[in-house]
């Protein structure tokens, strides 16, 4: 499998940096922030611990340029209390994950250490049927991915390429498949892998 690099990530945040003229991606995420609509919906609830705004902006530069809405809570929603656990902030969560049609977990050395994300996961996980999915940002092209024991129950995000040589992200799990495009559109029609 091929993951996502964390240079990867950060060369997307980087290009948005540039082209908004500021230095930092926190700075970036606060600076548009903006109070999401109560009915607005959201192709992926990116689940992130709050440590890695850089990668957070790299990952929500990839992904919207593959023209997928994503929720990032400091970005569309700046009011929120993200420091503490608070009733207030889980009940804007609940909401924000219930407009979204998909969940992706991204995984990196900081996410273990989350409040939130854990309970993201399962909350959605318990609601959603299954439209969950593991990003893990790895070291460098070629590394291998061990996360904590209950993401292996989950599937996970890669690139990958289709047998003609076009390259395109995969949402993967045991022997089957589906492209991004279809996992975040909620597609349950999950491709066998042929031996």
């Amino acid at each position: 499998m091929a993951y996502f690099t964390k240079d990867e990530a950060r060369q997307a945040a980087r290009s948005r940096m540039n082209k908004s003229y500021q230095f930092n991606a926190k700075s970036i995420l606060e600076s548009e922030a903006r109070s999401t609509t109560s009915y607005e919906s959201f192709d992926v609830f990116l689940s992130h611990s709050s440590k890695d705004a850089e990668l957070v902006l790299g990952v929500k530069e990839i992904l919207s340029r593959m023209g997928i809405k994503v929720y990032v809570d400091w970005h569309d929603d700046p009011q929120a209390n993200r420091e503490n656990v608070t009733v207030e902030t889980a009940e804007l969560l609940r909401t924000r994950m219930k407009q979204s049609k998909s969940l992706i977990f991204l995984a990196t050395d900081n996410a273990s250490g989350s409040k939130w994300m854990p309970w993201e996961l399962g909350y959605f996980d318990g609601f959603s049927g299954g439209s969950v999915a593991v990003l893990p940002i790895v070291d460098y092209e070629g590394a291998t991915f061990k996360g904590q024991e209950y993401l292996g129950l989950y599937p996970l995000v890669d690139k990958g390429r289709y047998t003609n040589g076009q390259s395109d992200t995969f949402v993967k799990k045991q022997g089957a498949w589906l492209t991004l495009d279809s996992f975040r559109k909620g597609s349950t029609a999950w491709n066998r892998y042929s031996y």
